[in-house]
């Protein structure tokens, strides 16, 4: 995996490398809109996982390069999407039914922001005109694993606080956080850079980072 110059070209797809690599072949997994739509393209050719998307697919496929009828198969962005042969088509309720009885592994969400408790804002900006929350607070509920990818900052400002400032969608649901910074894990004792982009300084990403951040004795590049 090459690492980033950190302009904003090819970070989603850096990003997106790295956690795949968080995937073991056989799981269940749930990728929310955006950049977690990019990580199956980056999955080693020996591991093979089962997409559950919450609008009522199992096994779903990549996103088309051609849809001659985008009314019928979309993901839970309403994009284009495709299921693999031996796939499924399943009612709401049958999806939420897999992702609150825990059988999801893992869900993979970006984030608006996270803190040192591992609790997510990813809903909502106040004042801002939303859909809804989507399936987001069920999954980070269900997922046995709740991973967040995402840039480290919003316009230089600090996406990693010390207590989210912005509508809760969960509160210590999250595992990992993996940007193009670094990789981060959520400890009962507050977060721990276990991973960094080579191409920066340890004191770059925790002045990038409100919340505190404990450096590993064993941190590694990601590569």
């Amino acid at each position: 995996m090459t690492t980033p110059t950190l302009d904003r070209a090819g970070l989603k797809d850096f990003i997106a490398a790295r956690v795949a690599r968080e995937l073991k072949d056989g799981d269940f997994v749930n990728l929310g809109i955006g950049l977690p739509t990019l990580v199956p393209k980056y999955l080693s050719a020996d591991v093979k996982v089962v997409l559950q998307a919450e609008v009522g697919m199992v096994d779903a496929g990549p996103c088309p390069d051609r849809d001659p009828d985008p009314r019928y198969v979309v993901d839970a962005g309403g994009g284009p999407a495709s299921i693999r042969l031996g796939g499924a088509f399943i009612d709401s309720a049958t999806s939420f039914t897999l992702i609150r009885g825990g059988h999801v592994d893992a869900t993979v969400l970006g984030a608006l922001q996270v803190d040192a408790q591992g609790n997510l804002a990813n809903w909502i900006i106040p004042g801002k005109m939303v859909p809804g929350m989507g399936g987001a607070m069920d999954l980070v509920v269900g997922a046995k694993r709740v991973i967040v990818a995402m840039e480290h900052t919003q316009r230089g400002e600090p996406k990693i606080l010390p207590t989210c400032t912005l509508p809760l969608t969960a509160v210590n649901c999250v595992d990992l956080i993996v940007t193009e910074m670094g990789v981060i894990e959520v400890t009962p004792d507050g977060l721990v850079l276990v991973e960094i982009n080579p191409r920066l300084g340890v004191e770059e990403v925790v002045a990038a980072t409100a919340a505190p951040l404990t450096i590993s004795p064993a941190l590694a590049p990601i590569c």
